[in-house]
């Protein structure tokens, strides 16, 4: 089997105005789909999400530079698979992308999932965390993340993740005050679902600490990315101080990377995300982290191709925990496939057909064309 052509479906879909949502200092107005398309002279096709974040024109240009190399192999040798380098963002999801097709082409020739390929006994079935809590704004009746919190109750979710809302500054909102909200939230929930906290790399070690101790008496999950990411000392007091898993390194696509975090003991969960560094590297860092004693939950923001990928490898970790649900990317998340995976009480089954497991549906160009222009736009107040 040779590869024979290699191309990027870059599709997106403005947001109705009543969809758009606004945290921190960004309205966000659309979503973005990068796809990774490997086509073969034995009519297999491989298909692989990119995260967004690295800009999907510029994803599409380094795919199709990359592909020179790829023309004409086979694609099941796992030498031809290119490796992210830590540096370039759009490098990095085209070999993502690239990385989850050849998954994708592997598992459909050996006829086996790719979970199969990953692991001797994976999960049927991986649990799923609701991922937002960033459409509550600090002016406007905070309680909404409440009132968000109960819905995904009501669908049978049993985890939820959210963020610390508008910019802080613009209301004069204090430690306090959000501890107050994240009080009323955990009371409401009253243990129906699991918390966790993503602070978006937005405070400060000071903020940090008794928001993470706080987190710690009311039996939260754990505290995500509550400074800035390259402030490793800091990470490791936090991590050190509290019995609350402190966790992070989305942004990180390369094992070398999380050296320094694993050394230092500054993550007791890492985040990488199999559409931002691929499946390869995020199995080479599970492994790494196993090491350490760390787990892993992968960060899955975007659309349901890259989380059926990043779904796999949770099913094939030494320590599966969840994997993260995107709740407001719209329409686009799930209708890029011909028939949407099985998700039932808070549950996704990994479907039975090999590879991913998933097809695209037809016309999706057409349906979803790509929108030049970048996804949210800053909000002054």
């Amino acid at each position: 089997m040779k590869i024979t052509k290699v191309e990027t479906l870059l599709l997106s879909r403005m947001h109705e105005l009543e969809r758009q949502w606004v945290t921190s200092r960004f309205r966000v107005i659309k979503a973005d789909c990068p796809i990774v398309v490997i086509h073969t002279d034995e009519g297999l096709t491989g298909i692989g999400e990119a995260c967004a974040y690295g800009i999907p024109r510029l994803i599409s240009e380094w795919v199709d530079w990359l592909s020179i190399e790829l023309i004409g192999k086979n694609p099941l040798d796992s030498r031809i698979v290119p490796h992210p380098n830590g540096r370039s963002s759009a490098h990095d999801c085209a070999v993502a992308g690239i990385d989850c097709a050849l998954w994708d082409l592997k598992g459909q020739a050996a006829g086996k999932r790719v979970s199969e390929l990953l692991t001797a006994k994976p999960l049927e079935k991986v649990r799923l965390y609701a991922s937002s809590g960033c459409r509550y704004d600090w002016r406007i009746r905070p309680e909404q993340l409440i009132d968000e919190a109960l819905d995904y109750i009501n669908q049978g979710l049993t985890a939820m993740k959210f963020r610390i809302g508008t910019e802080w500054s613009w209301d004069g909102v204090t430690v306090d005050r959000f501890l107050g909200l994240v009080r009323e939230l955990a009371q409401t929930v009253n243990g129906r679902m699991e918390l966790m906290l993503d602070g978006n790399q937005r405070l400060t070690e000071e903020q940090a600490l008794p928001i993470a101790k706080e987190l710690d008496r009311l039996g939260f999950a754990w505290f995500e990315e509550p400074i800035p990411q390259l402030d490793v000392a800091g990470y490791a007091r936090l991590n050190a101080a509290v019995d609350l898993p402190i966790t992070g390194g989305e942004q990180w696509t390369t094992v070398e990377q999380f050296r320094p975090y694993f050394e230092k003991r500054a993550y007791a969960i890492v985040q990488p995300d199999a559409g931002w560094c691929g499946i390869t590297e995020l199995m080479r860092i599970a492994e790494m982290a196993d090491h350490y004693n760390v787990d892993l939950c992968p960060h899955s923001w975007h659309n349901g191709l890259m989380g059926m990928a990043n779904a796999h490898a949770v099913a094939a970790l030494p320590h599966p925990r969840v994997l993260e649900l995107c709740m407001i990317q719209g329409p686009l998340q799930w209708e890029i496939f011909a028939e949407k995976p099985a998700i039932q009480d808070g549950w996704l089954a990994l479907p039975a057909r090999p590879g991913l497991g998933v097809q695209l549906a037809e016309g999706l160009t057409e349906r979803f064309p790509y929108i030049e222009g970048d996804y949210m736009v800053q909000v002054t107040r």
